[in-house]
């Protein structure tokens, strides 16, 4: 992205990605996609999230939106990782290409790790997500859930998820997009 950019036009920029949102139908729930992303910032928010994991509860859907990678084929065909068929590591590599936190990006980038491991820890969470989710969070040995519940941002990767679920039933009304635009621009190290 041009360094000649601000801040603002960052995030503007970014902000008008998640706006293709709108029109958008949610997955589950009642709501658009953008709605979503905004009821999903705003538990976060009211359960004391820190800035950078809200932003990443607004935008952990942004790769739905954003450019593809040149090889998003390569990476769409590479079975052994939990990340590269779903829209989070493109959202996250886009959300660094416009200078956003590295620990907003880490968590969107870890949203698969996070639904494999919450449907393997609870399992009525099986069939709400896609089927992949489903097979690999049955596959994920004891071994290797020890080795995600070790990573120091593990806890936030899940509740990133779980404000996400809570969407699906929550009905409530959130802030509009403009009301995390000075949260996102003072997030920014630019």
């Amino acid at each position: 992205m041009s360094t000649t950019m601000s801040r603002e036009e960052h995030v503007s920029t970014v902000f008008q990605t998640l706006e293709q949102a709108r029109n958008v139908e949610a997955i589950i729930g009642l709501t658009t996609q953008l709605d979503s992303a905004l009821e999903a910032a705003h538990i976060a928010q009211f359960h004391g999230a820190d800035e950078e994991t809200i932003l990443a509860a607004l935008l952990q859907d942004i790769g739905r939106y954003c450019p593809r990678p040149d090889n998003w084929e390569d990476r769409v065909n590479n079975p052994d990782a939990y990340s590269t068929v779903d829209d989070y590591e493109p959202g996250a590599d886009y959300l660094r290409k416009f200078g956003f936190p590295k620990k907003t990006c880490e968590l969107i980038e870890s949203d698969m790790m996070a639904k494999c491991y919450l449907v393997a820890t609870h399992p009525t969470l099986l069939g709400k997500f896609p089927e992949t989710t489903s097979i690999w969070a049955v596959s994920l040995s004891p071994e290797r859930m020890s080795e995600l519940e070790k990573d120091p941002l593990f806890q936030q990767k899940v509740r990133i998820k779980m404000y996400k679920i809570r969407t699906w039933t929550n009905g409530s009304t959130p802030p509009r997009l403009d009301a995390y635009r000075d949260m996102a621009i003072r997030n920014m190290p630019i």
